[in-house]
């Protein structure tokens, strides 16, 4: 695991930061899933090695050394990240992400001063679209921690703990009979047939959860209310991959995000048969069409 690094932010907080890959390479911004850490998949850091490229992974505020930011919306997702690009002196980057993270590479793809393509994995859809079912086709527990999540954090909180206790005492096999309601048949088969994979979603589910469920429950709030910002404005190329055997963030959203982004920069990747864990497999070619879109063969 990479060391921890921190900046302070102008408004006091602390974001935590690891950089992976290659040191001197061309950057691209990672944001985590929900609730993860912030190591990027193995298949993909090992081909950013290869390829030269440095991935700069932000914890997300209330996610391990991060301090909290009540009430955050995914667009100030930009503010950090631009802060901490400042601070790394990055001027153009790519950007990608998987899960949770999805939605804050969509700001960034709108707003990120230097974004150049942005890749979205498996990304979660707006909770307040009226033309988008938010839960439907989420496993069980995803739909239990919603609900809870419209209670309020009490609620929240509570279940965000006892699902925790559960994750971080057992194996991968034990991890993995843990989130059944929430992890289909294929990324299942993932995780368990994969020992570099198995060993990464509960090595990034430890590294997440570790410190507490701020982050987790406030990623929630964040996907419960408007993002801040409107897909309209996405002026960069994004990669959208999604599959349809996929339990925590439903084939739906997918479809949704690819009907709303701007046609003239979307290249949609809608798979059948693909789930959530098992997308991020395809790490060297993900990130090869990535660089591809962002004119890094140009540069």
């Amino acid at each position: 695991m990479s060391e921890i690094q921190h900046l302070t932010l102008p408004d006091g907080r602390t974001l935590a930061y690891r950089i992976y890959g290659s040191p001197d390479g061309f950057p691209l911004v990672w944001f985590h899933g929900t609730p993860a850490g912030t190591a990027p998949p193995p298949l993909m850091l090992k081909a950013a090695k290869e390829k030269n490229i440095k991935i700069i992974a932000q914890s997300r505020p209330g996610f391990g050394d991060s301090t909290r930011h009540f009430g955050r919306q995914v667009i100030d997702a930009v503010a950090d990240t631009q802060a901490l690009n400042e601070h790394l002196g990055v001027k153009e980057c790519l950007v990608a992400g998987w899960s949770g993270g999805g939605p804050h590479v969509l700001a960034c793809a709108a707003r990120l001063p230097g974004a150049l393509a942005a890749l979205t994995i498996a990304g979660v859809g707006p909770a307040d679209a009226p033309d988008l079912d938010f839960l439907a086709g989420q496993g069980e527990d995803n739909i239990e921690e919603f609900k809870a999540a419209e209670r309020g954090e009490k609620e929240l909180r509570a279940f965000c703990d006892a699902q925790r206790a559960d994750v971080l005492k057992g194996s991968v096999e034990d991890a993995v009979a843990a989130l059944k309601s929430i992890l289909s048949d294929v990324d299942q088969k993932a995780c368990l047939d994969s020992s570099d994979l198995g060993e990464y979603l509960i090595t990034l589910l430890r590294d997440g959860m570790g410190p507490g469920v701020d982050g987790w429950m406030d990623d929630d709030f964040e996907f419960n209310k408007p993002w801040g910002f409107d897909l309209s404005e996405v002026r960069v190329p994004v990669l959208l991959y999604q599959g349809s055997d996929d339990k925590m963030v439903p084939y739906s959203h997918g479809v949704w995000l690819a009907a709303h982004l701007p046609t003239q920069h979307l290249r949609a990747h809608l798979i059948e048969g693909e789930g959530h864990v098992s997308l991020v497999a395809k790490g060297d070619e993900l990130l090869a069409e990535l660089m591809e879109a962002g004119g890094l063969s140009k540069k």
